[in-house]
């Protein structure tokens, strides 16, 4: 049984690394790791013992690099040439690495990274292989970009078909693959896209989707936050129903899903795409044991003066019996609930802006 907590928390200068007992009240942390690199995107993979820790970092020097430990921390490894590089064909560059996942095969990593494409690794992160299927896609020329660049930032294996694979871009929307990366389907009916002129906010692309999760044991339901909207599908993605009625504002961009309880699900919400922090200027992690059919307000030890926002992988669940959460903000802020949300204290602070947060029990 897992008695140890490590949380990955990636910054616009660097990646700190805390590590904490079950109990998660007192934290310790070393760092910067990735020192001054942006650090988009990180995995702890436990698939082995101890876990591999996977970094998505850029430099502005020399690019992106995925960076890898198998020490927890105290060395890390890179790949001559970065990981992850187009081919010459592809006539692109890789700005940022913005997802890292497991895939259901021992080995399998995929990446998602911006411009929009996804990768696959089968050599646990060390080198990636371009999904050609979906970079090739004929809908690619009109992906657009999100406030934040164009990226695939949900990267959504099967956990039991390899040949599954759901991801989503900003703007673009959600996509899903049957064939092992052969062919690739638009799946955003019933997404709406406020930002389009009345009579075209249901197209069959190009939604501003900001994150997409779900749960190993009922993989056929998804979850989604998105530019305006919170949805729920339980039929792979083919249609979408919206759950946002109850929450203060349906605008947001972190979605978590419980991991042991496929009908429980935490989104931070925002005030809008125009003030973006939360209604009221209160932190708060909003809660539905229903799958979205109620909504309750989780704040017990947050601030009620909060004007930043906290974005779409910043915020994480843990693996212990008893979940613990977590988010990061803007303000270099991380906040922590060893209860599942009914309690937080403050973990770390006074970091840079706080892009992802990853946490395992180990």
């Amino acid at each position: 049984m897992a008695d140890r907590t490590l949380l990955m928390v990636g910054t616009r200068k660097g990646l700190w690394l805390g590590t904490s007992d079950e109990a998660r009240t007192d934290w310790e942390f070393t760092g910067p790791h990735c020192d001054m690199e942006e650090v988009y995107s990180c995995l702890v993979d436990a698939r082995s013992d101890p876990p591999r820790l996977l970094a998505g970092a850029s430099s502005s020097w020399l690019g992106p690099q995925v960076r890898r430990s198998d020490d927890l921390g105290a060395t890390w490894q890179e790949t001559p040439g970065g990981a992850i590089r187009f081919p010459e064909s592809a006539d692109a560059t890789v700005e940022r690495v913005w997802q890292l996942v497991p895939g259901p095969e021992d080995g399998v990593v995929y990446a998602g990274t911006e411009p929009g494409a996804v990768w696959r690794s089968t050599d646990r992160g060390e080198t990636f292989e371009l999904e050609r299927g979906l970079w090739d896609h004929p809908h690619r020329s009109q992906w657009g970009a999100g406030f934040g660049g164009q990226a695939f930032h949900t990267v959504l294996p099967h956990p039991a078909d390899p040949r599954s694979l759901t991801v989503a871009i900003s703007t673009g929307g959600v996509y899903q693959t049957g064939d092992g990366g052969a062919s690739w389907a638009p799946r955003n009916q019933g997404i709406r896209a406020e930002f389009l002129p009345e009579g075209q906010q249901y197209p069959e692309f190009g939604q501003c989707v900001h994150k997409v999760t779900r749960h190993p044991a009922r993989p056929e339901r998804l979850f989604l936050q998105n530019h305006g909207g919170v949805y729920r599908s339980d039929d792979h993605g083919g249609t979408w129903t919206y759950i946002a009625d109850g929450l203060p504002s349906d605008f947001g961009f972190a979605i978590v899903v419980h991991p042991h309880e496929p009908d429980t699900v935490f989104v931070f919400p925002n005030g809008s795409g125009d003030g973006r922090y939360p209604p009221g200027g209160k932190a708060r992690v909003w809660r539905s044991r229903d799958s979205g059919e109620s909504w309750e307000e989780l704040g017990n030890g947050l601030p009620d003066s909060f004007y930043v926002a906290v974005m779409r992988d910043a915020m994480c669940a843990d693996g212990h019996e008893r979940t613990g959460l977590y988010f990061g903000a803007r303000n270099g802020a991380v906040w922590g609930s060893a209860d599942e949300g009914e309690s937080w204290q403050q973990v770390v602070c006074d970091l840079p802006d706080v892009m992802v947060v990853r946490a395992a029990a180990i």
